[in-house]
């Protein structure tokens, strides 16, 4: 009787726990355009010490970057939904497009920020994508662990 009740009680904490995550990543996909923004100003406010002048530049670049990050993903999600896949021309574009923006931003930002802003912002550029990655790795292995 003991050892139904401890395998009831691990089960339904596992499912407390696995609703939790669930709830959890919904909630942060309800952010607006503008509040994206506003918070992503503040980060690299804090970060990079920016200026007003230099927040004030760099805001309208940030919401442009929210918008197309925007509008991709919508664009990715109808193809989903229709279960199209993207032939390798429209693939060849999208990254191309993707690439192209990146380099504008990165322009941008060189012009807007100083020499020691741009190098720190370049560093936790680079920070971010390696715990992406990691993140990624760690997915993969889960994902393989649970399908094994």
């Amino acid at each position: 009787m003991r050892k139904i009740a401890s395998i009831l009680i691990l089960a339904i904490a596992f499912t407390l726990t696995v609703e939790a995550q669930k709830k959890r990543g919904k909630h942060q996909q309800k952010l607006t355009i503008e509040q994206h923004t506003d918070l992503a100003l503040k980060r690299m406010t804090l970060s990079l010490d920016l200026s007003e002048k230099q927040q004030n530049q760099i805001k309208p670049l940030i919401h442009k970057q929210a918008e197309n990050k925007k509008a991709e993903m919508l664009k990715r999600k109808e193809l989903r939904t229709a279960k199209k896949r993207p032939s390798s021309d429209e693939v060849y574009t999208m990254k191309s497009k993707l690439l192209d923006n990146q380099i504008a931003f990165k322009n941008k930002m060189k012009d807007i920020l100083n020499k020691n802003q741009f190098e720190k912002f370049e560093e936790t550029k680079k920070e971010k994508k390696m715990k992406g990655m990691k993140m990624m790795k760690k997915r993969r292995m889960a994902k393989k662990d649970f399908n094994d």
